[in-house]
């Protein structure tokens, strides 16, 4: 994996947990979360955008490592 990748993926994965604890109004009213929102609940949805924000940091850190081409 590229290092520009690597970093795009930890910033993505950093962004994404930032709006699910900050509990951005703006980041979960946005019309993609929306749809996680109606499923899941507001809380739900928080706790998915956390696990996918752990999951792109963990790719990119691993990627960025070359662990994982």
């Amino acid at each position: 994996m590229p290092i520009w990748a690597a970093i795009l993926f930890v910033f993505a994965g950093l962004f994404s947990i930032a709006g699910a604890i900050l509990d951005w109004e703006w980041f979960l009213t946005s019309h993609r979360a929306a749809m996680f929102v109606r499923l899941l609940g507001r809380t739900g949805a928080r706790i998915f955008y956390a696990l996918l924000g752990l999951f792109l940091v963990g790719r990119g850190a691993a990627g960025g490592l070359g662990c994982i081409p």
